[in-house]
């Protein structure tokens, strides 16, 4: 400790020489110092340095105040408060010194130390206190001063201050007197006579308004109101305006409430001749659409309608319609400029009414997707007929305008086809002016539109193509500019038929390959993934050089050996590398006969490429891409050494490296396999049991497809690994983890092996390996999952397919494990074997035999489930492949045992959903006629398996039995209502089918089930328009009108559905309406992805504030939604936020009482942690804190230790700790 004191003694010491160099490395050693974390200073150092670092700042020599300055900074958090104060005392004092230089560098001092002041909840009455102060001192000096410099920087300091300590000033009601006087300091400077004093506090209480109260906040907007109303002079209203536009901006929704008083009020002043004065409204208007775009909806029309008069404003300048007078116009451009000496553009300031009118429209068109259709109507075309704008700036806003406008209408509109040819009238012209800004604005546009309307612009190529190729050609263009000219020209060759740009290829190719050619690395890179684009387009995959009229042989050397210049350079940019690697497999994939003797030469090159760890990713892609093509292209040459080489890759780490080398061994395999001799495939053989495993299903599956291949091209290499290859398959045929293409491949491979003969292990060697671990004791048959019997039942069956000659003795043998209840055949070979016979006879293979039937019935009456089960599903296997024999059995069987009806129809529902709808017309009748009899079962198990058959069974003919599904409606059973409801629920499939245009003209009547008495039917209708929202949201987007009211209604608790039961002593509360609202609330949750553009968020926000005080798996699911509305619409959230806050707060705050089953304590963990993921959704947007309520609650979870671990949790650990100096958005 006496040491550190010591050393500081001696640097002070120093700090008093006469020599300035003494005193700067001394001040410097001292900044070192401070910045230790370890150093502690006594009370005696504390003040010593202070004073010390106090009078440098006063030094003579520049350099020695800078240092001293710094060293204030790190002081902050090293002495006491009295020392800190009485630093914040002096600068304060120095800022209305009459020396410039000291109050320039005592107001850097005043920033450092704000910027230091701690955050955290421990060091916030330092903070406090420290503001206090230099706020009471900065006002003085305002009110003092006459120095617009000292008046600036004092403006400067307090803004800076607000901005990062607003935290601090909400949690002090003691502050409201201290805003106040804020407040009025600001109000007062708005009329100062400088300009540079009004925009200073005019941005310091944008930063005021974000931490004041509502009351201070409206005191604030009804004073701009009552100044305007008094028609101030021009200047003095161009400053309220602009003020109200940045508080508009930092107070956000807050400004909502006093609209209906402000926007007549900007509206007004929008008819003033004065340009600044317009800009300023039409800024106070885009603020007003951004933060409130619920409240703006009766203004929109003003608004719009404003702005398209002013984005045309030009007073002096005439724009001519005619095209010729445009085009003679731009011949007497020079005498024009000429004649016109007497006016200069520098005094014209239109184009800034123009540029906010613009950005205004911007604004409605990104906030109001609601609008868009009438967009097009009105804004579109106004837009359009400002692509003739003269000033850059505001062409390039044009532009921007016009590309949001077809981002938010990507994915379809009708009004696309019609404005394409009217883009390309206006754009095509300007592709070739002088100003850069103009052609990039031209490409970005056209690029937006191209991926908006994909092939829309092919009938326009040949009036683009010289604009494209004028930018890539001209001397005087930048490298952003051909950049974004080849950018252009890459999506649409990519959007486009490749026969629409063969016309023009020998314009095209040379400004292209000049731009492969180019210096510069980026350049280089986008002409090559160009050049691979125009490469397809001169031979298109598949087509020969005749059909298509097209020759490319005059331009496939030139192509070649600007190409091959790229390759062979070793000294070039990564990208480019690989780009180049790319571009010259293209060229061998699509014209590799037309290279001749150049061919093995590049291929030599590949394998070099393949070597490197670099390229090799790029080259193995490459390869694959050659190996396939139709071209048959020869690569004896390197094949040996290629496949030991992508053996090796196998063994790499590296997952995206495997699946390509996978991919590519595939493809070389499949069409090389005569080239390939066995000892070369040896290398890879090696590596590839590893690789099936179940820890990496996606590697496995391709593991698997590639020794298919190799089984069925080249079975002799497959002997040496069978038995290492076939236990890990095996072992994945038992894993509950298989299924999906993993499963398929699997078939497949069995297949191959039977067929090819590549193994020693023959049919019946293969069947016994898979059946084996069920024919076992039953304590080994159980650690078995449910789904590998399944996976084992397909892959019988695909060996018998491939074996048909064996299929009968399987067959036989199968039955005779099913029969055998002795204590030799255990229960999982029995269930086995039922599943096995259900594959076995989906392919046909069983006949009609009685005696499968007979097995069937007996099986129904074990006593042990799992043999139902499994004999429900084989009967409905069978029945597919043999529906005339096994259907009238099973319909006979429905009907005649009630006691088997569940099981049967399971069998029933198989059929319906396996049989193609051709060979189930015959039995429709019968089927819906059973169906009926038993939708009414008071087994709900049962009406849910009636309701799934009857929808699968109406996509079979959905014109005719639909409408009768909607006439059961009308039944008076409630139960039929809800089954027939369910029903419709599976009739609604993720994918187009023809029921589709019927349902939509249907689904309204099903819907108005929503208004059913009774609660069930109410329940399934909810769950039928959720999955209608999921995976047909196109259905239900033009109801949601008359829909919601019904859904919202359906989220409220109701009393009359809560019922008392007693239980024992005890008294247990049963909410018979839970499951309604938690379908209501499901729904809300698919209507946030699927048709947010169709709700009006505010009024889904208060059910949703509801739902978050609602029971454990209601609160839940609104939490995730809150989640998901902070990212889809953070304005709305914003205005709901003290709402919202609360429920949050009390979910994080809650503890289980003492005593409480284990079960509870997990249940309100997850709850608060749930809730915690909430609150770091809404922490992540910048303004959230600057509300009260959400800033005191990020300070209550930085303070306690239990909440702040949770928060860190749900961060996943990124959070780090919640220290002082950290933002709670942590994003």
């Amino acid at each position: 400790m006496s040491s550190v004191s010591y050393h500081i003694s001696s640097l002070l010491e120093k700090m008093t020489s006469t020599d300035k160099d003494f005193r700067f490395m001394a001040t410097n050693d001292l900044m070192l110092e401070l910045q230790k974390d370890s150093i502690k200073l006594d009370e005696d150092s504390e003040r010593k340095v202070v004073n010390m670092l106090l009078r440098l700042l006063e030094d003579k020599n520049g350099e020695v105040q800078n240092l001293a300055v710094k060293c204030l900074a790190p002081l902050v958090s090293k002495v006491k408060e009295p020392q800190v104060e009485v630093m914040v005392d002096i600068l304060c004092t120095n800022m209305t010194s009459d020396k410039e230089q000291l109050r320039d560098i005592s107001s850097m001092g005043l920033k450092a130390v704000i910027a230091e002041l701690p955050l955290s909840a421990s060091g916030l009455s330092l903070t406090a206190s420290v503001c206090k102060k230099i706020t009471s001192q900065l006002i003085g000096a305002l009110g003092k001063q006459e120095d617009v410099s000292v008046q600036l920087e004092a403006l400067d300091i307090l803004s800076d201050m607000l901005g990062r300590h607003f935290e601090g000033f909400i949690l002090k009601s003691t502050y409201l007197r201290l805003f106040s006087c804020l407040f009025f300091t600001f109000i007062v400077q708005l009329t100062s006579s400088r300009m540079a004093v009004r925009k200073r506090s005019i941005l310091a209480l944008g930063q005021l308004v974000a931490c004041c109260s509502s009351a201070l906040f409206s005191q604030l907007t009804e004073h701009l109101l009552k100044e305007l109303a008094k028609n101030p002079q021009t200047s003095l209203t161009r400053t309220y305006i602009q003020c109200l536009a940045t508080v508009s901006r930092q107070g956000g929704h807050r400004v909502g409430e006093h609209l209906e008083k402000l926007i007549p009020m900007v509206v007004k002043f929008t008819s003033v001749e004065d340009d600044e004065l317009r800009e300023y409204c039409f800024q106070a208007f885009e603020a007003f659409i951004r933060r409130c775009p619920k409240e703006m909806s009766p203004h929109v029309a003003t608004v719009t309608k404003l702005c398209l008069k002013f984005m045309t404003f030009d007073p002096n300048y005439n724009y001519d319609d005619t095209e010729e007078d445009e085009d003679s116009m731009d011949i007497e451009g020079g005498a024009d400029e000429e004649s016109d000496d007497e006016y200069s553009d520098d005094d014209d300031m239109s184009w800034k009414v123009r540029r906010s009118a613009i950005k205004c429209l911007e604004a409605l068109i990104s906030t109001r997707r609601d609008l868009l259709l009438s967009f097009y109507s009105s804004i579109c075309p106004a837009l359009l007929a400002r692509f003739k704008e003269r000033e850059e700036n505001v062409k390039a806003d044009v532009f921007a305008a016009f590309s949001t406008l077809l981002r938010q209408t990507r994915g379809g509109s009708s009004h696309h086809s019609l404005i394409v040819p009217v883009i390309v009238k206006a754009l095509h012209k300007q592709l070739k002016e002088k100003s850069l800004k103009s052609r990039q604005g031209c490409f970005c546009l056209l690029t937006e539109l191209a991926y908006t309307v994909p092939g829309a612009l092919e009938e326009h190529i040949p009036v683009l193509i010289p604009g494209i190729v004028f930018s890539l050609t001209d001397k005087s263009t930048s490298s952003t500019m051909r950049i974004d000219a080849l950018s252009f020209f890459h999506v649409l060759l990519i959007s486009h038929h490749p026969q629409a740009f063969q016309p023009h290829m020998q314009t095209l190719l040379p400004a292209v390959l000049t731009c492969v050619e180019d210096t510069f690395y980026k350049i280089t890179a986008e002409a090559l993934l160009v050049t691979q684009q125009l490469i397809k387009v001169m031979r298109p995959q598949g087509q020969t050089t005749t059909s298509s009229g097209f020759d490319p042989k005059p331009f496939i050397q030139k192509v070649f050996s600007v190409t091959m210049k790229r390759l062979k350079a070793t000294d070039i940019d990564q990208e480019v590398k690989e780009r180049a690697i790319s571009c010259m497999g293209h060229m061998v994939c699509h014209l590799g006969d037309h290279l001749g003797t150049e061919l093995q030469g590049v291929l030599g090159i590949f394998l070099d490429r393949l070597k490197n760890e670099i390229t090799r990713l790029t080259a193995v892609k490459t390869l694959t891409l050659i190996s396939a093509s139709p071209l048959k292209i020869d690569m004896t040459s390197i094949l040996p050494e290629a496949l030991s080489v992508l053996g090796s890759f196998l063994r790499k780490n590296q997952r995206v490296l495997k699946l390509s080398t996978l991919a590519c061994l595939t493809a070389l395999v499949t069409h090389h396999a005569a080239s390939i001799k066995p000892a070369a495939l040896e290398p890879v053989l090696s590596e590839i049991p590893p690789l099936v495993d179940e820890s990496d299903m996606h590697v496995s599956q391709v593991s698997i497809t590639l020794l298919t291949c190799m089984a069925k091209a080249c079975p002799s290499s497959l002997a040496k690994i069978s038995s290492s290859v076939l236990s890990g398959v095996f072992k994945l045929i038992h894993s509950p983890l298989l299924q999906g293409g993993a499963l398929l491949a699997i078939l497949d491979f069995l297949q191959a092996l039977v067929v090819s003969k590549a193994t020693n292990l023959g049919y019946s060697q293969l069947l016994k390996s898979l059946m084996e671990p069920f024919q076992s004791s039953k304590s080994s048959a159980d650690v078995l999952h449910r789904q590998s019997y399944h996976s084992v039942a397909r892959c019988v069956a695909a060996l018998s397919s491939a074996s048909p000659k064996e299929t009968p003795g399987t067959v036989t043998s199968l039955i005779q494990q099913v029969c055998d209840s002795s204590f030799h055949s255990p229960e999982s070979a029995r269930v086995l074997s039922l599943l096995c016979l259900g594959e076995v006879g989906r392919s046909g293979s069983l006949g009609g035999s009685k005696e499968v039937q007979e097995v069937i019935l007996e099986a129904f009456s074990s006593t042990n489930e799992e043999i139902k089960t499994a004999a429900s599903c084989a009967l409905g296997g069978m029945a597919v492949g043999s529906l005339n024999e096994f259907l009238p059995f099973m319909l006979k069987e429905i009907s005649a045992q009630p006691r088997r009806q569940y099981l049967l129809l399971h069998s029933l529902k198989e059929v319906i959903s396996a049989c193609p709808a051709s060979s189930l017309s015959p039995h429709v009748e019968s089927i819906w006629a059973l169906l009926f009899q038993h939708c009414e079962s008071q087994e709900e198990g049962t009406r849910n398996l009636v309701a799934e058959c009857l929808g699968k069974l109406t996509l079979v003919n959905p014109a005719q039995l639909l409408p009768r599904l909607k006439q059961q409606l009308k039944a008076g059973s409630p139960l039929t209502r809800s089954t027939v409801v369910t029903a419709v629920k599976f009739t609604i499939v993720d994918h187009p089918a023809p029921i589709d245009s019927l349902l939509k003209d249907s689904i309204g009547d099903f819907l108005k089930t929503l208004q059913d008495s009774d609660i069930n039917v109410r329940r399934v209708a909810l769950v039928m328009f959720n999955s209608a929202a999921h995976n047909k949201p196109s259905l239900v987007k033009g109801l949601l009108g008359t829909i919601l009211p019904h859904l919202y209604k359906e989220t409220q608790i109701r009393k009359d559905l809560i019922r008392e039961v007693e239980m024992g002593p005890f008294k247990h509360t049963v909410d018979d309406g839970l499951d309604v609202r938690k379908a209501a609330f499901e729904c809300m949750y698919t209507l946030l992805d699927s048709c947010l553009e169709g709700l009006d968020v505010l009024q889904f926000l208060d059910h949703v504030e509801e739902g978050l005080k609602d029971h454990y798996d209601i609160r839940m699911l609104t939490f995730l939604m809150l989640a998901r509305l902070v990212s889809l619409c953070p304005a709305a959230v914003l205005q709901r936020l003290d709402r919202l806050v609360e429920p949050l707060k009390a979910t994080c705050t809650t503890k289980v009482k003492a005593g409480s089953v284990k079960q509870e304590f997990e249940k309100q963990e997850e709850l608060r942690r749930s809730a915690m993921r909430a609150v770091a959704a809404l922490l992540a947007v910048p303004e959230v804190e600057r509300s009260p309520s959400m800033a005191e609650f990020a300070n209550q979870i930085r303070s306690n230790v239990d909440m702040a671990s949770i928060y860190q949790s749900v961060q996943g650990g990124e959070a780090g700790g919640l220290g002082p100096t950290e933002s709670m958005d942590m994003s």
